[in-house]
C-alpha cells in the first residue's frame, strides 16, 4: 500500500519574460486553498491526500494544471470551484471529473 491514498501535485512554476504558465493563473493560492481544505475535511496525512507544489510538469498549454497519483490523473482548473469539485469528485468519492481533465 501506498504512503499516501492520493498524492496531488500542483504546478507553480513561475516562467521568465511574461510566458504562460501555471503561476500566473494563481496555482498557488490555489494550491493552499486545496490544502487548507483537505486538513479541514481530515482528509490529509498518511493513508490519505497529500497536496504537493511541484515545478514545472511541462503543461503550460493546458494549464493551470495538477496531477492526481497515484492514477496519474491530469486535470486542468480555473478556480476555487473546479478545486472543489476535484476534492468531491476524485478525492473523496473516487470518480473522475471528466469536464475537466486534459489529455494523458
Amino acid at each position: 500500500m501506498s504512503y499516501y491514498k492520493y498524492h496531488v501535485f500542483f504546478c507553480t512554476n513561475q516562467r521568465e519574460g511574461g510566458q504562460k504558465c501555471c503561476e500566473q493563473a494563481g496555482a498557488s493560492e490555489l494550491r493552499a486553498y486545496a490544502k487548507a481544505k483537505m486538513k479541514s475535511l481530515g482528509m490529509a496525512g498518511k493513508g490519505r491526500v497529500r497536496i504537493n507544489t511541484a515545478g514545472c510538469m511541462d503543461r503550460c498549454g493546458q494549464g493551470p494544471v495538477v496531477v492526481v497519483y497515484p492514477q496519474g490523473i491530469w486535470y486542468h482548473y480555473q478556480n476555487e470551484a473546479d478545486i472543489d469539485e476535484i476534492i468531491e469528485q476524485h478525492l473523496v468519492n473516487n470518480r473522475v471529473v471528466n469536464r475537466l481533465l486534459i489529455d494523458q
